[in-house]
């Protein structure tokens, strides 16, 4: 028989993908004698059996999880649904990855009418029957909410009615009688929404509750979270479930969360917030904003000195930053969870590089532990400190992730996506945020919510996102009916501009000035190791000059693609090449070419200047014509004028251009098939560049690579690559230089991959084009597909989108496959990536295990292919 449920202390930490992540680190935390409330955990296999059972839980699985129970009460000598002695239970979910806020908890299960009258009747303490009423509204809200997917707006509107009747600002000042009260109008709205009574059997309330445990792993916004992180479907979810302590009990028990180095900034030093006469959920929540944890000491200092030994032995024992959630119930101390916790790019790289001093770490270890996605927010824009200094904050909330972020206020998550998807930069101001809320705390630049602290919803998505938040500034007085706020007495409504800054918390009314970020420091130490361990060369995309420049600076050993129809844009430049594509003559296409020539000749002298010798890979043209014809009238009347034609003939011309199908049409090296004497061109600029930066650095081996697109057959590369060498050895002659190229080609039609053997007997290079590779592979048009690919999605087709994260299985098959049959036939032959893939963490870990030489992405993505492609050398020396 499957064994779908183990008890604490039959697990440890690496039993994670059983037992997903909190379930790990709670029977770790047993093993390691912490003081951690004994429960049990039901198995992700038991999640991937509920979804196999079209999502039901069976007997089986049911059967264990009560024998668990039944241990349970014999170690907490409670009974539960027992009048006498009830033990109330939490039910948690857990999966193997850490998904903060995607998925549902529920506390104080067990409780019923019955057994609240007998827990009252048993302690006569007026404080005790408000602790008892309190938790069953808790209760019954949560349940609601969680498992039965009723609004918690409902009973919120419900609490905040009852303080206002009874003129108070906080629910801790409602007294038992209100609770009570509560507790009967959350029953009555629970029927008024469902139609039935609220479940009083807790062995029912605790299957529903293991079920939505389950259910929420496919719920919308975990589908998010999962594509933007990774995260395969088929881990599924663990499910906890122990015993209650209660931070609600009296005012001498409380809940917190805590790290043991700062999230923000790394620093080595307890960071959390405590909140007396609470639940875990409250802190998390963000519904009251609490006090920092070193107030704790005073409040509680036996169960504080107790929280800091453990805060020791657990950096200890996982040589990782953690971030615990505990409780005190009258005084004494327990720990719920404890996870290596999320942190800012900022703090990961700090707490990476003083792991590494402390000697917990060694430099490989460091490297490993850095998610390479999130040093792409370290590049992110700051303010310009004299703008800063110049503007006034309106207000200051926490600083719960750094950035500066500047936009239109919105005030829903639904809004933030419709804005955004318009191109407006937009702020998300929330009352505080839920985890309905991540797809509009994605499209936002930044977030400010008036309530919750560090350790929020807001703070801990912000953070893993690495966007821009302020959270917790009370000052504000929100109307969220009416989409407007005030602070400082000045009114903001939807629409108008303003400025937060993530590191200090501050809030300034307008558009602060943003300049780019300044690394050093930790970034150059870490970057320094990966370096050291990685084996793949990191290129990168660049047409200009300053971009060539900035990817340098960030650790670029060359240029992988330099697409040259972007240099064709200019206003000066558009026109020669429109000529050419209107003239008749080959004699009149190349006038109007040797107009542009000079252009591209200092286009790509200026290139090969900021490389200093490093490779330069440079694609001839590649869109099709139809994309460099005017379109207005006044365009087209001017082009007539300076052809000599009639309006006519040139709408004629243009009209001719159209093409059904454009992406599989005339581009790419057909263009050059077409006009050999566009690739003559491009040709002389390239070489007469190379020969003339060549002459004023002796000291640099400037070797240009020229690519050629789109390639599908040998014969046609044979017949592009002629015209490129006979021009080309003509300009080396004619200069006097021995001037060494390449001539190679992008694999990015499938055929090229499979007949790479034949192409590779011409071929210097190969680059694989993975854009056009994917979209050619799948059939997919790359601008349409995102219309139909949310529906992939959500059937369970597709977990990511193949344009983003390259498909291993299929595109990635094509790419081994051209290396396999091309490197034997041309052994000097040298490989590398040019799409967007080049900057994917997983794709280049991928373009390792296959044998390229190099990944190219763009500039500000150079540093997390550096360090993918080091965590990958590493990964594979430890197999």
């Amino acid at each position: 028989m499957a064994k779908w449920v183990y008890m604490f202390s039959e697990g440890n930490a690496n039993m994670r993908e059983l037992l997903g992540g909190k379930g790990a680190n709670l029977a770790e935390m047993s093993n390691i004698g912490l003081p951690v409330p004994q429960g049990f955990t039901i198995t992700t296999e038991a999640c991937t059996q509920y979804y196999e059972d079209g999502r039901k839980i069976n007997d089986e699985i049911m059967a264990q999880a009560m024998e668990g129970v039944k241990k349970m009460e014999e170690l907490n000598g409670k009974k539960f649904g027992d009048l006498d002695n009830p033990l109330l239970v939490s039910v948690r979910s857990g999966a193997r990855a850490s998904m903060p806020g995607m998925m549902d908890t529920i506390l104080n299960l067990g409780l019923n009418d019955e057994v609240v009258e007998a827990m009252i009747k048993g302690n006569p303490d007026p404080k005790f029957e408000r602790f008892v009423y309190d938790s069953y509204r808790r209760f019954i809200q949560m349940f609601s909410d969680v498992v039965m997917e009723v609004g918690k707006k409902y009973f919120e509107q419900l609490i905040d009615k009852m303080k206002e009747e009874k003129g108070v600002k906080f629910d801790v000042e409602l007294d038992a009688q209100d609770l009570k009260k509560l507790a009967e109008q959350f029953k009555a709205e629970y029927k008024k929404q469902l139609g039935e009574d609220f479940p009083s059997d807790p062995v029912e309330q605790l299957k529903l509750a293991i079920e939505a445990v389950f259910r929420s792993w496919d719920n919308p916004r975990a589908n998010v979270y999962r594509r933007d992180n990774d995260i395969p479907y088929s881990w599924g979810t663990a499910v906890n479930v122990m015993p209650m302590v209660f931070g609600n009990l009296n005012d001498n028990s409380g809940t917190g969360v805590a790290f043991t180095r700062d999230p923000a900034t790394g620093e080595k030093k307890l960071m959390g917030e405590f909140l007396t006469n609470a639940q875990g959920e409250d802190v998390v929540a963000g519904v009251r904003t609490p006090m920092p944890i070193s107030q704790m000491e005073e409040k509680f200092p036996e169960a504080y000195s107790d929280f800091i030994k453990v805060c020791h032995t657990l950096e200890d024992h996982y040589h990782d930053m953690q971030d615990m959630e505990f409780t005190v119930e009258n005084g004494k101390l327990y720990m719920l969870q404890c996870r290596n916790g999320k942190r800012t790019a900022h703090a990961a790289l700090k707490i990476a590089c003083d792991l590494v001093d402390e000697g917990m770490k060694t430099e490989e270890e460091a490297v490993a532990m850095i998610d390479p996605r999130n040093l792409d927010t370290l590049l992110h824009p700051q303010f310009d400190t004299a703008a800063l200094k110049a503007a006034t904050p309106l207000g200051k909330g926490l600083g719960a992730s750094p950035g500066a972020a500047c936009g239109k206020v919105v005030f829903t998550a639904e809004d933030s996506v419709e804005w955004a998807a318009k191109g407006e930069k937009v702020i998300l101001v929330r009352l505080e945020t839920s985890p309905e809320d991540i797809t509009g705390m994605k499209s936002a630049e930044g977030i400010l919510t008036v309530r919750g602290g560090m350790t929020s919803h807001a703070a801990v998505v912000a953070r893993g996102m690495g966007e821009c938040c302020v959270s917790g500034c009370g000052d504000i007085i929100m109307d969220e009916e009416n989409k407007k706020f005030t602070l400082a007495g000045k009114t903001f409504h939807e629409g108008d501009f303003i400025s937060i800054d993530g590191t200090t918390g501050n809030i300034y009314e307008g558009i602060i000035k943003t300049v780019d970020a300044q690394i050093a420091g930790e970034f150059g130490r870490i970057m320094g190791w990966a370096d050291k361990f990685r084996k793949l060369k990191v290129r990168t995309n660049a047409d200009t000059p300053t971009d060539a420049k900035k990817a340098r600076e960030l650790g670029a050993q060359g240029i992988g693609l330099c697409r040259t129809e972007h240099m064709f844009f200019d206003e000066d430049r558009i026109a020669a090449f429109r000529e050419m594509i209107c003239s008749d003559t080959v004699e009149d296409r190349e006038k109007a070419l040797d107009k542009i020539l000079p252009y591209q000749q200092s286009d790509f002298e200026q290139l090969f200047e900021v490389m200093e010798g490093d490779p330069v890979t440079i694609r001839f043209l590649d869109p099709p014509l139809h994309e460099f014809v005017p379109n207005t009238e006044e365009e087209i009347k001017k082009l007539a004028d300076a052809q000599g034609k009639t309006v006519e003939d040139i709408k004629a011309i243009i009209s001719g251009l159209k093409e059904f199908n454009p992406m599989m049409g005339h581009r790419g090296c057909r263009l050059a098939v077409t006009y050999p004497e566009i690739a003559a061109m491009q040709t002389k600029a390239v070489i007469r560049a190379a020969i003339a930066v060549s002459k004023k650095h002796t000291e640099w081996e400037i070797v240009p690579e020229i690519m050629i697109p789109l390639v599908c057959d040998i014969k046609e590369l044979k017949f592009v690559k002629k015209v490129v060498v006979e021009t080309a050895d003509e300009e080396i002659k004619a200069a006097g230089s021995n001037l060494k190229y390449e001539v190679g080609t992008m694999i990015e039609i499938p055929r090229a991959a499979l007949t790479a053997d034949d192409i590779a007997k011409e071929a210097d290079f190969f680059c694989f084009g993975t854009n056009d590779l994917t979209q050619m592979t799948y059939g997919f048009s790359r601008d349409d597909a995102g219309k139909f690919l949310d529906a992939y999605y959500d059937q369970k087709i597709f977990e990511n989108d193949p344009f983003a994260k390259l498909d291993q299985t299929g595109v990635g098959k094509l790419m081994d496959t051209a290396l396999k049959l091309g490197r034997p036939v041309n052994p000097k032959l040298h490989a590398g990536i040019c799409g967007e893939h080049g900057g994917d963490p997983s794709s280049v870990e991928f373009c390792h295990k296959i044998g390229l030489d190099y990944v190219s992405c763009s500039p500000f993505r150079v540093p997390i292919a550096r360090l993918a492609a080091a965590q990958a050398a590493i990964a594979e020396s430890r197999q």
